[in-house]
């Protein structure tokens, strides 16, 4: 039996913090970086700006537009030989993404079988060997091998085993 491996879709397939603070920037022209947020979350450094942030993130579209992360296609397609490969995003944290979230990963990664898409909240749920996530909450709840992705946000968290990129993620499951 092979064994089966979680892959989160915001900040480990898809760049979503790139898009989030491209169009926060366009909205309210303060030119943040990603160097001024590393190790925080979007919504910590910037309380007051909580409602703009959530209205792109609900905005028509916006998880279908999002850029794919270097390698992850090609990577993930390698995996899928070996390994079950299950997309396990929390989608209900924005109940509007569902459709686009399912036909980005129909457009990206087509060699997956959408059977194998989970859209949940709490990833305690997935029943996978392992979970490459970049959410340190959801890799503490995780039954199976948590490993976390490198994000902006969770830069510094040592508190699991870390894979910055998608060529880490291929040295450490296809050695």
């Amino acid at each position: 039996m092979r064994e089966s491996i979680g892959i989160d879709m915001d900040e480990v397939l898809a760049d979503t913090f790139g898009a989030i603070l491209e169009e926060f920037n366009e909205r309210t022209q303060l030119g943040i970086t990603i160097e001024q947020i590393m190790g925080k979350k979007i919504y910590d450094i910037m309380p007051e700006h909580k409602k703009v942030i959530r209205e792109i993130l609900e905005a028509d579209g916006f998880f279908g537009r999002l850029p794919v992360i270097k390698d992850a296609q090609e990577v993930v397609e390698r995996l899928a030989e070996k390994y079950d490969v299950y997309i396990v995003t929390a989608a209900m944290d924005v109940p509007t993404s569902f459709h686009d979230k399912y036909e980005w990963l129909r457009k990206y990664f087509p060699f997956l079988d959408p059977q194998h898409f989970v859209f949940c909240g709490r990833k305690n749920i997935a029943a996978t060997d392992y979970l490459i996530d970049d959410n340190p909450k959801q890799l503490s709840i995780f039954k199976g091998k948590s490993l976390m992705f490198g994000a902006p946000h969770n830069q510094g968290n040592t508190d699991f085993e870390r894979l910055e990129n998608w060529r880490e993620v291929e040295a450490y499951f296809l050695k």
